[in-house]
């Protein structure tokens, strides 16, 4: 029983600060600013909360790290959503563009975020070196790897990329996404996550006090994962929306409806 409430809590938290963001970067740019502004005051707070938290190896101790790396995930998600932090190409990809050269041109459009988010790794490692409260730093880490797969699958191509989730100010980043039904990375991350989830489970079942509530938290955001990966290969169709639409209907305006429409359409 002690371990319902972490679920609960990740899952939850998961859930509203995706909607949350997803929600805002399609509010009027005006207000972006403040938005960012705000979320920068709330991942500084956060960073001072791991730090503080560090050497607290209580469930409470878990809770604030893990809410920190929550926090400073969700600002950077932000500011590249919103297209403040994402990299010198800004343009639609080159319909010529191919093989390592489109890997490239990808890669010009979200290396300012990916070297932002390691030089935050970096800050969360070296704000809790030698603690015994590793749960922020690894949340951290959890997501980043989360991330890079998820980015890495969807550059080879998947069936159900997620260009509906993106802005209209990102728009073009659809064009670097490859629709496909499969992509030989796809087994090998799947694996990795299934690996990753199994670990923290066995860590989970074998600890206890404060360890075991940070490794449930850290379960249940692995198995969100690992979730996610499933979406990208459920192909929306006219019948059967993209999972994402159904999870974050309240936070996606019109401005993203269309663009689901299309992509379920196109399946037809």
């Amino acid at each position: 029983m002690d371990a319902v409430q972490p679920l609960i809590v990740a899952a939850g938290l998961w859930w509203a600060s995706t909607g949350l963001i997803l929600w805002l970067v399609r509010r009027d740019a005006a207000s972006f600013g403040v938005s960012l502004m705000l979320g920068a005051i709330v991942a500084v707070a956060a960073m001072l909360g791991l730090w503080m938290s560090a050497d607290d190896t209580s469930a409470n101790g878990a809770y604030v790290a893990f809410g920190a790396a929550l926090a400073v995930w969700g600002w950077h998600e932000m500011g590249f959503l919103m297209g403040k932090l994402t990299g010198p190409r800004r343009t639609p990809c080159p319909p010529d563009a191919a093989g390592w050269r489109r890997f490239a041109v990808s890669t010009e459009t979200v290396i300012h975020h990916e070297i932002a988010l390691a030089l935050t790794a970096l800050a969360f490692i070296a704000l809790t070196w030698g603690q015994p409260n590793q749960v922020g730093t690894l949340t951290f880490l959890l997501l980043f790897g989360m991330r890079l797969s998820t980015k890495l699958n969807i550059f080879l191509g998947v069936p159900n990329p997620p260009s509906g989730l993106l802005p209209k100010g990102l728009a073009y980043l659809g064009t670097y996404f490859r629709k496909a039904r499969f992509n030989a990375l796809f087994p090998v991350s799947l694996a990795a996550s299934i690996i990753v989830t199994i670990l923290l489970a066995e860590a989970a079942l074998l600890s206890s006090g404060g360890a075991r509530t940070g490794y449930v938290l850290m379960l249940s955001l692995a198995a969100l994962g690992l979730l996610e990966h499933g979406f990208l290969m459920l192909p929306a169709t006219r019948r059967r929306p993209a999972p994402e639409s159904a999870l974050w209907a309240w936070a996606l305006t019109a401005e993203t409806k269309p663009t689901q429409v299309a992509l379920a359409e196109a399946d037809q």
